[in-house]
C-alpha cells in the first residue's frame, strides 16, 4: 500500500501548493476567478487561500488591477537552497522512490559527448539488485535514457538510428522497436528497456531538462527481470517522471509546458 494511501493529506494545503506552483510556471500576475478557473477550484476557496497566502508574503496582491503573484516573501524558504549541491536535493527524492517501490534507482549526468555518467544510486535491501559501480559510463542513447533522450532532443528517426547504432546492446531491441519506444515517450516523457541494454535487467527511465530543453539529468530503475511485474513498473514511471518534472522547475528553473 502506498504511502498516499495510508496517509491523509490536508486538502487545503494541497490547494495552496497548487496555487503558488500555478504562480511560479504562469511568470505574470492573474487575478482569483481566472486562477481559480484554470486550478478548476472553487472561486470562493482559491481567494481564501490567496488571501492568507498574501498575508504570509508569498503571494503579492496589485489593488489596482487586484491581481496576484509570488511574494517576495518566498525567497525566505528558497535562499537556503540556493547554494546547495543540486545532488543533494535530488538525493531524498529519488530515495523515497527505491524504498516505495523497492528498486533500485540510478541518477546519471548526461554529458555533452553523448554519454552517460552514474553519479549516485539508491537502493532497498528487501531485494536482490543488480550492482553498477559509480562513475559507470554508457552511450546516451542506450536503455530507458537513451529513449527519453532521442525524444527530447525531438530527434529525426535518421539521428536516432545513428545514435542507436552507437550502442553495445546484450540484446539488440531493434531499431524499428526503439523507434517506436522513443515516439511513446514524446508523450509520456518515459521509456522502458526489458533487457535490451543488459540481459536480464528491466529499466525504467525520465530525465531533466534545463531551462533551454537541454537534458541534463537521467534517472532509471533498475530491477532483474521478473523482480515486478508491467503494472508495477508503471507505477516507478510515474513516479520517476513527477520527479524529474520537479528537478526541472526547482534545479533548473524550467517553466511547465502549456
Amino acid at each position: 500500500m502506498s504511502d498516499d494511501i495510508r496517509q491523509k493529506f490536508v486538502p487545503a494545503v494541497q490547494n495552496a501548493t497548487r496555487i503558488l506552483r500555478f504562480l511560479a510556471a504562469r511568470g505574470r500576475p492573474i487575478g482569483a476567478t481566472l486562477l481559480a478557473r484554470e486550478l478548476e477550484m472553487n472561486v470562493s476557496s482559491a481567494f481564501n487561500i490567496l488571501r492568507t497566502l498574501t498575508h504570509e508574503g508569498l503571494v503579492s496582491f496589485d489593488p489596482a488591477s487586484k491581481n496576484y503573484r509570488l511574494g517576495m516573501g518566498i525567497m525566505e524558504y528558497a535562499a537556503p537552497l540556493m547554494g546547495a549541491n543540486p545532488t543533494d536535493l535530488i538525493r531524498p527524492m529519488l530515495n523515497e522512490i527505491a524504498q516505495q517501490h523497492e528498486v533500485m534507482i540510478a541518477l546519471w549526468q548526461i554529458t555533452q559527448t553523448d554519454r552517460i555518467v552514474l553519479i549516485d544510486r539508491f537502493t532497498t535491501e528487501r531485494v536482490v539488485q543488480a550492482v553498477i559501480a559509480r562513475s559507470s559510463r554508457l552511450p546516451v542513447f542506450g536503455g530507458g535514457v537513451g529513449r527519453v533522450y532521442a525524444a527530447a532532443m525531438n530527434l529525426t528517426k535518421e539521428e536516432t538510428r545513428i545514435g542507436y547504432e552507437t550502442v553495445r546492446w546484450q540484446s539488440a531491441p531493434g531499431f524499428d522497436a526503439y523507434w517506436q519506444d522513443v515516439e511513446v515517450a514524446r508523450e509520456t516523457g518515459t521509456a522502458f528497456d526489458y533487457g535490451g541494454l543488459f540481459r536480464g535487467l528491466e529499466i525504467v527511465a525520465a530525465l531533466a531538462r534545463d531551462a533551454e530543453g537541454i537534458p541534463r539529468i537521467g534517472m532509471s530503475s533498475i530491477t532483474i527481470a521478473g523482480q515486478q511485474d508491467k503494472e508495477s513498473l508503471a507505477a516507478v514511471a510515474v513516479s520517476l517522471k513527477s520527479a524529474a518534472d520537479q528537478i526541472e522547475r526547482g534545479i533548473f528553473g524550467r517553466q511547465a509546458e502549456p
